[in-house]
């Protein structure tokens, strides 16, 4: 009788068991931030079993997730897949077999119920993160909403930092997993590495311009069928299509920059060529310097190609840079605990000019000045970013001036022209009104050794209409900051580097950023803008320059 009663309550509990232990579920989570519920309308969906689990989403099964869409795959125990589409129909995929075996919680003695079933706590702190899991292993299955905790049992909550958590919302008990709980038959898989590059890369659009270009000054420096070569190779220009980029979104230029055998900090600038006129500086590039518009402001010379006119646009510098005394090629150079850098990355955020590349085809162009047969190598891409930013609303971008000579090597002079009270003076037409207007205005000084204006700090003064609108002294006194980018910099009796002097407005090895300048409200009409500077005076051979260049931003 003892041993029927045994056997009457042994069967009784594994048809509980049976009854709690399903053959797999859907499990849904709905992630909240401070108390907020977050992106209500895609939460978190795993499918389980006892032999993996997918985690997903609502989006993902309903095909309405932005690509990449990644999801992951765990096969139990301790080995999971994670895959992504990268275009409908591409998938690429990483298989890790020791992530989760790394995985190591403190179990506490904490309990609560979720969806009626007891649930355990466990912790672990990942980068300075307390991440705390509520799992139960009421259900006899395993499985989490992201990898962490897959072997734990089936986690149920998920809390960063009291501050952000994933909680399970409902359970559906299932006969079978979906067919779908499977990684794709067409996954490549690759490396964890490769992956993660490959799914950075879908999320914005890279816009591929010069890849190893010579930069350099040789009578053999000449045009192919996709690069242009100008001034004895010292301007490089392609022709490049731009997307139409959606209003907030970020782009960026990236330049990086080795020397082949120029040794020294020269200057050098990214542009676009604007041609919205009847002439344009490509004109001057194919036809000679001195065909190009010419700037006279009572002191002599005569600047060709630098400031708008009734029918011609002056270049759009997108980003202005410094090479460093030759990194790469005179890497040989040694100095006790120096270890010089092979390259230099040059990126900035040049988003405020999207109304002007926007769909656009143009010739994007680098100039560095030197006069060596290696000069430097170049590669430059640009990439768009899809954001919602508020902080960039113009609408319209004039260029008004840019006083780079990059055709310096082809007779155009340098920009001399505030030895002159009179300065630089631009007038230009608005056929509408311009709201919020700004003047995107980069500025660096050059000249001369200790008495040049590259190294004594002077005012710029902005005016509009004849009256002062900005007054500033650029000046860079972190240039220190930049040694290891200059293995041939000069070093002296004071124990200093040539590279490491302070500079008006740049280092050798750095960007200059623009300085954005606000004008106000601006009606139709014609309007001037004057940039004044007090130019010191030559000394010698030796004589004192400004490179400008300006922008005007607004809404239409």
């Amino acid at each position: 009788m003892k041993q029927l009663l045994a056997l009457l309550l042994l069967t009784a509990a594994n048809v509980a068991f049976a009854q709690k232990a399903p053959a797999a579920i859907k499990v849904t989570y709905q992630k909240s931030y401070l108390g907020k519920l977050q992106d209500e309308a895609n939460p978190v969906i795993i499918f389980s079993d006892k032999e993996k689990t997918l985690v997903t989403s609502q989006q993902l099964l309903d095909k309405k997730a932005a690509l990449p869409a990644e999801q992951v795959l765990v096969q139990h125990p301790a080995t999971y897949t994670q895959f992504a589409e990268l275009k409908p129909g591409s998938f690429v995929a990483m298989r890790d077999t020791i992530a989760l075996k790394k995985q190591t919680f403190e179990l506490l003695p904490d309990t609560k119920t979720i969806l009626g079933y007891t649930c355990h706590k466990a912790k672990i702190i990942i980068n300075s993160n307390t991440i705390e899991l509520w799992y139960t292993n009421d259900l006899g299955l395993k499985g989490a909403p992201s990898v962490l905790g897959q072997e734990l049992g089936l986690v149920l909550e998920t809390n960063r930092n009291n501050n952000f958590l994933v909680t399970a919302t409902k359970i559906e008990k299932l006969k079978r997993l979906p067919a779908s709980v499977a990684l794709p038959a067409n996954a490549k898989v690759t490396d964890n590495l490769s992956y993660r590059d490959l799914i950075w890369k879908t999320r914005f659009t890279t816009i591929p311009v010069f890849t190893e270009q010579q930069i350099n000054f040789s009578d053999a420096s000449k045009s192919n069928d996709s690069v242009l070569r100008f001034a004895n190779g010292t301007i490089a220009l392609r022709k490049i299509k731009f997307p139409n980029i959606k209003a907030g979104s970020q782009v960026f230029a990236e330049l990086i920059e080795q020397s082949a055998g120029d040794a020294y900090d020269r200057t050098g600038s990214v542009f676009v060529i604007p041609q919205d006129q009847k002439q344009s500086f490509l004109d001057g590039l194919t036809n000679g310097a001195n065909t190009l518009p010419v700037y006279e402001n009572g002191n002599g010379e005569k600047y060709v190609g630098m400031v708008r006119t009734d029918g011609f646009t002056p270049l759009l510098e997108l980003m202005r840079f410094f090479t460093p005394f030759g990194i790469s090629q005179y890497n040989s150079i040694q100095l006790k605990d120096k270890t010089w850098h092979n390259a230099v990355p040059y990126r900035q955020d040049i988003s405020e000019l999207i109304p002007y590349l926007s769909g656009k085809e143009l010739y994007v162009g680098v100039f560095i000045g030197n006069c060596d047969k290696g000069g430097h190598r170049v590669s430059l891409e640009l990439t768009v970013h899809t954001d919602e930013l508020t902080y960039n609303k113009a609408t319209k971008a004039i260029p008004l001036f840019d006083t780079v000579n990059v055709m310096e090597m082809a007779g155009q002079g340098y920009s001399t022209m505030f030895n002159n009270e009179k300065g630089l003076e631009v007038t230009f037409t608005l056929d509408k009104p311009l709201k919020d207007a700004r003047l995107r205005y980069i500025t660096t000084g050059h000249g001369g050794w200790e008495n040049g204006d590259e190294f004594i700090p002077k005012k710029n003064t902005i005016s509009l209409d004849g009256k002062e609108a900005f007054s500033f002294i650029p000046w860079r006194q972190d240039c220190g900051s930049y040694r290891l980018f200059n293995p041939a910099s000069g070093n002296f009796d004071n124990g200093l580097s040539s590279s490491d002097y302070s500079r008006s407005n740049w280092c050798p090895g750095t960007v200059t950023n623009p300085n954005f300048i606000p004008l106000g409200n601006l009606p139709a009409g014609t309007h001037t803008i004057r940039v004044q500077i007090p130019q010191g005076a030559p000394e010698g051979g030796s004589f004192s320059a400004w490179n400008v260049s300006g922008v005007l931003l607004g809404e239409e």
